[in-house]
């Protein structure tokens, strides 16, 4: 008889946990409170519902760091990139997902499985002590009950910082005689055509009126104890970057790069450009992208508008910020992802304070294949640092500063660097970036290989 391994949530990591668990053989009860108990940014009680943008990012494994934790995850027998693949919307070079058949996918899947038994209601509090494996992936909306008693068993406060939605338009309310479709440099990407995003171009007074009326814009106010949490840089609200600089916005979401408007004569090449990509399957929805806010919903009605192209939008959702949560890991948990103060507890996704989608469900497939392991009485090493998932859990638990510890996505930062003197004498004269991040990721992908044939 092997343990039965608890987890707790049913978010990216999760399900991704108890789908690499069950499908290792070992029994598994994976603990959800929605609908019994509902959070201030899920809408549904679907596993693995996406709250947020609906793009996994880059799908390009030779030269991103993120397109290379999709390959690896994909040959790790992921769930969640198997229903982000079968549920794909066209997104140019990324992989952008029906947010909706993704996550219905995902529930589907774990529902049938033999070895997964879903119980509905709140953990408050630690778990039981008769559960001697357990993983808590309760992700960035962690009930206060169970932060409270994390916090109190590790004598550490846990650490928050604030993240941002952006708004879904319906389709059929945008003005196709301004806007027009196209990617980036024509790039069509995992099941696109080149024409993925739908484009909202501005010409330099538009760009700068938008600027002006977004910075006297009405915000949502905090409470005073959120007053110094701090945002997450790589989900900045518009409002926040645009009080960085008028054009900050310009050279970040807004940027007009790779891009031709084909209604313009004299101008093609607009000032700036609000991007939107599919949400659904239908393309019935799109998101607006970069475009995260905490303004107040009747002042985004009024600014959106501004936008041309979205003079008469209609919003299937406004944007909105939540506290996101999560632990100082470098500092709490070993390197296979369990609780040093209580080695039965492991964590998992965004309480880790890994940052995305595709990394939150990555640190839980890490988590599942080491809690199988351990109940199968056959111990798993942590993979290579040199592999994307190696890199995140080695940042995660002991390569970050557990004094400065902030959430990271993946990032060819966070790999060994690659041998250059081998690459020079592979016949090339001059290393550059790219030879760089290509080399990584072959010996990624080789590291894996060998790394899953072990476990």
């Amino acid at each position: 008889m092997t343990k039965t391994v608890h987890i707790i949530g049913g978010g990216m990591a999760g399900s991704e946990a108890a789908w690499q668990i069950a499908e290792a053989g070992v029994k598994v009860v994976l603990h959800e409170m929605r609908p019994v108990r509902k959070t201030d940014a899920h809408h549904t009680e679907n596993f693995a519902e996406l709250v947020c943008s609906n793009s996994f990012r880059s799908d390009d494994w030779e030269n991103n760091a993120v397109g290379l934790l999709h390959e690896e995850m994909r040959r790790a027998n992921s769930i969640i990139m198997a229903a982000g693949d079968k549920h794909k919307v066209p997104a140019g070079s990324a992989l952008a997902v029906d947010r909706d058949a993704f996550s219905a996918e995902v529930t589907a899947r774990l529902a049938a499985h033999a070895n997964i038994t879903v119980e509905r209601g709140e953990v408050a509090g630690l778990p039981p002590a008769e559960w001697d494996s357990v993983i808590i992936a309760t992700g960035p909306l962690t009930s206060p009950a169970l932060t409270d008693a994390i916090g109190k068993l590790t004598n550490e406060d846990h650490l928050a910082f604030f993240d941002a939605i952006a708004p879904i338009v319906f389709t059929e309310s945008i003005n196709f005689d301004v806007a027009w479709y196209q990617s980036r440099y024509d790039k069509p990407g995992p099941g696109g055509t080149g024409k993925d995003y739908i484009n909202c171009p501005m010409e330099k007074k538009e760009y700068y009126d938008f600027i002006e009326a977004l910075l006297a814009a009405e915000k949502t106010e905090f409470k005073e104890w959120e007053k110094n949490t701090p945002y997450f840089e790589g989900c900045l609200p518009i409002e926040v970057m645009a009080e960085r600089g008028a054009d900050t916005l310009r050279w970040g979401p807004m940027k007009a790069v790779g891009l031709i408007n084909p209604r313009a004569t004299e101008f093609p090449r607009p000032w700036a450009v609000v991007q939107l990509r599919q949400d659904n399957a239908l393309g019935t929805l799109y998101n607006m992208v970069g475009f995260q806010t905490k303004l107040k919903y009747g002042e985004q009605q009024r600014l959106f508008r501004m936008i041309p192209g979205l003079e008469n939008a209609e919003f299937a959702r406004l944007g909105g910020i939540h506290r996101n949560t999560f632990i100082n890991s470098p500092k709490l948990l070993d390197g296979v992802l369990r609780l040093k103060a209580m080695p039965r507890l492991r964590f998992a996704g965004q309480i880790t304070g890994c940052e995305g989608y595709v990394e939150s469900a990555a640190v839980g497939l890490m988590a599942g294949r080491f809690a199988a392991a351990e109940a199968l009485g056959k111990p798993l090493a942590p993979p290579p640092a040199t592999t994307a998932m190696g890199a995140l859990l080695n940042h995660i638990t002991t390569g970050a500063n557990a004094d400065t510890f902030q959430p990271m996505n993946v990032n060819f930062g966070l790999f060994p660097p690659v041998d250059e003197a081998a690459l020079l004498q592979a016949g090339k004269k001059k290393v550059d970036s790219k030879d760089r991040k290509k080399a990584m990721s072959q010996r990624a992908l080789d590291d894996l290989g060998a790394w899953l044939k072990s476990a």
